[in-house]
């Protein structure tokens, strides 16, 4: 029954998808008039509406068939930079070659994207938000499931671009631009060129494919000014080792052997040039490291709490200056992920790339997690963690990394409930207002 309702829903989806691409805004009030002349006019002993649904299908479809007259020839090219802002506009430019031989008038510049529908299993998968609230018949169908997955993928305020004429082998630049609803990667498949019908009902269209690639980073807050405190310390390894595991360090320069030095240091390049043996010399590290800690694990998917949480998340990085110190950022994602960046590290843009990419995680990988950050301890300078949920364990947590002397701040996204001692609760929706609290 399931894949029933899914082959449906995936149908009208298409319907949908080519009904948008073909109609104005006038063949939509066509369209949905003769749909109403036609429901009125069943009986046509009774009413003469039937004459009106007659006499509208035909606009329409000469409309459709003068629109399949425009023919186009062109090459495209997006100026387009890797990374957008989740809810802020985004601009760029796209430079048009008429490489027909008749001279292109009228034609309005589309972006295409990828198809934004589900397959079956993240369909099946995923949990609107508010999902639970719906009716019975709401719940087992899944179409408000659908059209939110679909939303989610597809930018809002996308608006075609006119072209002005272009003669065969000139080329021009127009600016497009839209909205990405959400964090993540946005996919595009090419770009269309239409021009509509002399009624004005439907658009020829001319595509060209032209993928590319865009993310969407979380959107970020306005931090207020705190001071992450600490004491630098020893990092076994050196800048070498923030994001590997092994016993490398960070190399100084060569030195002539002394009694007691480990062979394994030993440079035999140099033992057989100069015929004395040398060694390599290590430089040992101490600067501040901090964590940032985003508990993912959340029951309700990606509800306005989580993605606030998120947001969160990405301010810290976005805000925290990495010059001289290291930070960790640590989450669940299928496994326990860790990013460093700071002193020739990963930059803040790859971390940010990573938070696009979060997703809920189980409640119950948190362990993994907390294993994680405690076995970092020692290397660590302070904590910062972000949590969706608040149970026993996660209050273990934050316990025991105060226990043994470090500053932990604790904050809590959550709608309802109150504060636990030590944690700064957050609220969707307003995240800016309670951090002002944050010291």
């Amino acid at each position: 029954m399931r894949r029933t309702i899914y082959a449906a829903l995936r149908a009208v989806g298409a319907l949908d998808r080519r009904l948008r691409e073909r109609l104005t805004i006038a063949g939509w009030l066509v369209l949905a008039t003769a749909g109403t002349a036609a429901a009125a006019g069943l009986d046509t002993n009774l009413t003469v509406t039937y004459r009106a649904f007659a006499f509208l299908a035909a606009l329409l479809g000469m409309s459709w068939i003068a629109s399949l007259v425009f023919r186009a020839r062109f090459e495209a090219r997006r100026d387009m930079p890797r990374y957008a802002t989740a809810g802020e506009p985004f601009s760029y430019r796209v430079t048009i070659v008429n490489r027909g031989a008749r001279t292109l008038a009228g034609a309005l510049v589309t972006e295409r994207f990828r198809d934004p529908r589900p397959t079956f299993e993240e369909w099946k998968r995923a949990r609107e938000p508010g999902e639970e609230q719906r009716n019975w018949f709401d719940r087992n169908v899944g179409y408000f499931r659908w059209r939110w997955l679909i939303d989610r993928r597809v930018p809002r305020d996308l608006a075609p671009a006119a072209l002005a004429p272009l003669a065969p082998g000139e080329r021009q630049s127009v600016k497009l631009g839209f909205t990405p609803r959400r964090r993540g990667r946005i996919e595009f498949s090419g770009l269309t060129l239409g021009r509509t019908d002399p009624l004005g009902l439907v658009k020829g269209l001319a595509r060209v494919p032209l993928e590319a690639r865009l993310i969407a980073l979380p959107k970020r807050y306005r931090l207020p000014e705190i001071a992450l405190p600490g004491r630098r310390k020893f990092q076994p390894g050196g800048v070498s080792l923030a994001v590997s595991v092994g016993d490398s360090e960070e190399f100084l320069a060569l030195r002539d052997y002394r009694p007691g030095d480990p062979l394994h240091r030993m440079h035999w390049k140099s033992f057989a040039r100069t015929g004395k043996p040398v060694v390599k010399e290590y430089q040992d590290e101490f600067f501040e490291r901090h964590a940032l800690v985003l508990d993912t694990g959340s029951a309700q998917g990606e509800d306005a709490a989580f993605e606030e949480a998120v947001a969160l998340a990405a301010s810290f990085v976005y805000t925290i200056d990495t010059q001289d110190c290291l930070l960790d950022l640590l989450f669940v994602g299928g496994e326990v992920r860790a990013y460093t960046a700071g002193r020739g590290q990963m930059h803040a843009e790859h971390m940010l790339e990573a938070l696009a990419g979060v997703a809920p995680s189980a409640p119950d990988d948190f362990e993994a997690l907390a294993r994680a950050v405690l076995g970092r301890r020692a290397t660590l300078s302070s904590v910062i963690a972000i949590f969706v949920h608040w149970d026993a364990e996660r209050a273990r947590l934050v316990s025991a990394l105060r226990a043994e002397g470090f500053d932990v701040r604790a904050l809590l996204v959550r709608e309802t409930g109150d504060a636990p001692p030590g944690v700064l609760q957050l609220r969707p929706g307003k995240i800016e207002q309670g951090l002002a609290q944050l010291r």
